[in-house]
């Protein structure tokens, strides 16, 4: 790819995304926030891009019930503001989505033609940015994921999932993690090859890109003590005994009819875990 831009490229995805892409591709929040209009619209006339991905966020899942201000400008308007940018100089876009726009009722994973019904102002905001950037771009490419976890972590939630049971069993805290939630915990390394290839084919629409199987959280948090050889006890606690002040889907499963799934979880998470000893 000759001239690429990755909006959000302090993010778990969009570091990756950054770093395959090469120098120069990663655009920060600082430089360029995505629900500011002047910023956007300068960054893209004059770099020109041949393709964006628009890896930014809002992803404070609880903080977004009393911040729908902040929820919406940057999940609703944000990727609006990009696809209008994208339109007028002709660039290609990759926006980026979230198991949480369906309620979870299902017994079975969520594939695009499925309706979405979002439960919380995250995930209601997320749905608005979708639907914004396709109404505006038709030939937009909108890739929805579960679980995301990367090399850099979520610095809103100081860390990636991994990072933060692996911190709390080191610390010697009580590892109690919900387990009627159901998702496909996806490492972004194999994520952001995966989308850079579709970006490539000329794939249009939603379309569900995620790691092949589902997991409780709680056995994504056993999984990630076995492959760092920590030894934790992790106990299970229903999403009804917790006080998050967002609803979440209890099924956050996907899967796609559109392209085949990434390898499974458990192979990408070792692939994490061996990055993460290696890493000075």
């Amino acid at each position: 790819m000759r001239n690429v831009l990755v909006l959000g490229a302090g993010g778990q995805l969009g570091s990756e995304l950054a770093r395959l892409l090469g120098p120069g591709s990663g655009v920060a929040h600082a430089e360029a926030s995505v629900a500011d209009r002047e910023s956007i619209d300068r960054l893209i006339r004059e770099r020109r891009p041949d393709i964006v991905f628009n890896c930014a966020a809002y992803n404070a899942v609880d903080s977004a019930e009393r911040e729908v201000d902040l929820a919406f400008a940057v999940n609703g308007q944000g990727p609006a503001i990009v696809a209008a940018a994208c339109a007028a100089s002709g660039a290609r876009l990759v926006h980026f989505s979230t198991n949480f726009v369906f309620d979870g009722m299902l017994d079975r994973p969520y594939t695009e033609s499925d309706a979405p019904a979002p439960l919380g102002v995250y995930a209601a905001s997320k749905l608005e940015g979708e639907q914004r950037v396709l109404d505006l771009l038709p030939r937009a490419l909108v890739i929805r994921s579960s679980a995301l976890f990367g090399d850099t972590g979520s610095a809103i939630k100081g860390g990636s999932f991994p990072d933060r049971i692996l911190a709390r069993a080191q610390r010697g805290e009580p590892l109690t993690v919900v387990s009627d939630q159901k998702v496909n915990p996806t490492y972004t390394g194999d994520l952001a090859p995966a989308a850079i290839e579709l970006a490539a084919t000329g794939l249009e629409g939603v379309v569900h890109v995620v790691a092949a199987g589902c997991a409780g959280w709680d056995d994504f948090a056993r999984a990630v003590l076995e492959e760092s050889d920590v030894a934790a006890p992790v106990s299970a606690i229903l999403s009804a005994d917790l006080s998050s002040a967002a609803r979440r889907p209890l099924n956050g499963c996907l899967t796609s009819a559109r392209v085949a799934a990434l390898r499974p979880w458990r192979e990408g998470l070792h692939e994490w875990s061996a990055r993460r000893r290696a890493s000075p």
